[in-house]
């Protein structure tokens, strides 16, 4: 005998009036170990989907009704926006459950996107090294861009896209898109949304204004990772960055425990900040709060969980007060096994692309100083068991291979020194709503030359920290097979990539169109790409 329940179920009529979605790429916990996230960014074509599926981008799990039982915070925000405006049929639905999720009385479908077209800097930076071609990130945007497009043409509802990654969009946007949001959602997105659902004209391109903290609710179901945000924005205003300095806030204390309340009832027990810098929480002019952000370790870890992590910090902030870096270690529980790997804007050696481009980066100091600030911050981090992932911005109009010489110089200062760090040089991508948004995108004829010596130099250490960091990298994954693939596989991988490295450098970066038929994903290509790995076998480092 059916039931009420088997019946709607059966026939469709249990969907919901608004779904909150996001691609493969964006939608998973990467198997608990945020890192892997940046696979998703190497040229689809280079990486098995086998291994994408089963290890560095696994499906999320779900209740009975289809509903992520953890997501990204992006949509966890949003849906606490939306129900506390008064929307009340709102649902978190993985990619795989969509068919399920929408049906008739659905009137909205909101994406948050990351990389859709696959040119945020690690995507194309990667993609340029690797012979060209669609990441992961731009494939994984494309095939749920197909599967929404196909419910869409069935049941009439309106798709709105935000997200960081939305400004790719707004010069192109797909067919199926009515309208894209740039900016954060708590002030315009329920309007934009009930507009959409009373059938209202809505512009194509939606930019939302900054809500004051107070009207930034907390999120109501629990978030991947143990994510938890504490500051929006960032007050130093690099050129390159979509951030401008007005929009920094840091979010209260009562609020950061009611979030990781939420995560902790779902039993996750592991923090992870979000911040764009974790030493700015509680600041005023860029000055490092002590007391704030030491109240903000305490009581966290009082409230149970078993550690706290997070996603950025800057360098000048380090130096400037190292007693806070060592207080947020110890607090945390930091050693040799439980280590945190922040990423970190070192972005050039030049003084004069620093004091053009980012003039407040190294502040207090000066654009000058910018070396020994790195040197110190690094040694302080070290000595308290965080160890940066440093990225650059190379190729700027004006960079010139002098420029390049002088980031080369920092580098190398990092590894005479023997600090633990990995270094990521990448072109700097005009974003949409930066202030260099106009400048042209890099090309790889176009880029300095002396960028493929930084670039074989850098990557030579990161391969050798890499090696020595590989359990703490991959210790926040849960499944212990899954762990072992993962070490074994960028074990082997590193065994022959050095070599790689080594010929863009000889060559130019022309070396990157040898891998333009390497595709992992036919048989074909697996052949080829055996024979490839053979040759590679032979040759001398």
């Amino acid at each position: 005998m059916y039931t009420f329940y088997t019946i709607v179920r059966k026939y469709n009529v249990m969907t919901w009036d608004i779904v909150l979605t996001a691609d493969k790429g964006s939608f998973t916990d990467y198997g608990g170990s945020s890192v892997l996230g940046y696979v998703a960014c190497m040229p689809a074509r280079m990486v098995p989907r086998f291994f994408m599926d089963r290890f560095f981008t696994p499906d999320v799990p779900v209740d009975a009704e289809g509903r992520a039982i953890v997501a990204p915070y992006a949509l966890r925000k949003v849906e606490s926006i939306l129900v506390n405006a008064g929307f009340d049929r709102v649902a978190v639905i993985p990619p795989s459950k969509l068919e399920k999720a929408i049906g008739y009385n659905t009137k909205v479908v909101g994406l948050t996107v990351h990389d859709p077209f696959g040119i945020n800097p690690v995507s194309f930076k990667l993609s340029m090294i690797f012979g060209g071609g669609p990441t992961w990130t731009a494939k994984y945007f494309e095939e749920i861009g197909e599967k929404i497009s196909k419910l869409k043409s069935k049941y009439h509802f309106k798709v709105i896209v935000g997200g960081p990654g939305s400004w790719e969009l707004s010069k192109e946007k797909p067919e199926w898109v009515d309208t894209i949001f740039i900016g954060e959602a708590e002030v315009d997105l329920p309007a934009v949304v009930k507009s959409l659902i009373d059938g209202q004209e809505v512009p194509n391109v939606v930019y939302g204004k900054n809500p004051k903290v107070h009207e930034i609710p907390p999120i109501i179901n629990p978030a991947r990772l143990g994510e938890v945000q504490i500051t929006r924005g960032c007050p130093r205003g690099c050129q390159f960055c979509p951030i401008t300095p007005e929009t920094f806030r840091s979010i209260p204390l009562d609020v950061v425990k009611k979030e990781v309340e939420v995560n902790m009832r779902a039993g996750i027990k592991r923090v992870e900040f979000v911040t764009d810098d974790v030493l700015l929480y509680g600041s005023q002019k860029l000055k490092v709060n002590h007391e704030a952000i030491t109240k903000l370790f305490t009581e966290t870890m009082d409230m149970g969980v078993d550690g706290i992590w997070f996603p950025h910090i800057s360098a000048p902030a380090v130096k400037s007060s190292p007693q806070t870096v060592r207080a947020m270690s110890e607090i945390a529980r930091y050693d040799k096994d439980r280590a945190a790997a922040p990423v970190v804007g070192l972005e050039s050696g030049s003084e004069k692309i620093l004091t053009k481009y980012m003039r407040a980066k190294p502040f207090p100091w000066t654009p000058r100083e910018w070396k020994d600030v790195i040197l110190d911050a690094t040694a302080i981090m070290n000595d308290n068991y965080i160890y940066p992932c440093y990225t650059m911005t190379i190729g700027y109009p004006e960079e010139t291979n002098e420029d390049v010489d002088q980031s080369i110089d920092l580098v190398q200062s990092i590894i005479d020194h023997k600090l633990k760090a990995w270094i990521f040089p990448l072109p700097v991508i005009p974003m949409g709503v930066s202030y260099i948004r106009n400048n042209p995108f890099p090309a790889l004829e176009k880029m300095p030359t002396r960028y493929w010596d930084l670039l074989y130099i850098s990557w030579k250490y990161d391969l050798q920290i890499t090696r020595e960091m590989i359990p703490i990298l991959t210790g926040g994954i849960g499944n212990k097979f899954a762990q072992k693939v993962v070490q074994y596989m960028i074990d082997r991988i590193f065994d022959s990539i050095e070599w790689v490295f080594k010929q863009l450098k000889e060559t130019q970066g022309k070396y990157a169109y040898t891998f333009a038929n390497v595709n992992l994903n036919n048989t074909i290509g697996v052949i080829k790409a055996i024979y490839w790995l053979f040759r590679l076998a032979f040759k001398p480092l």
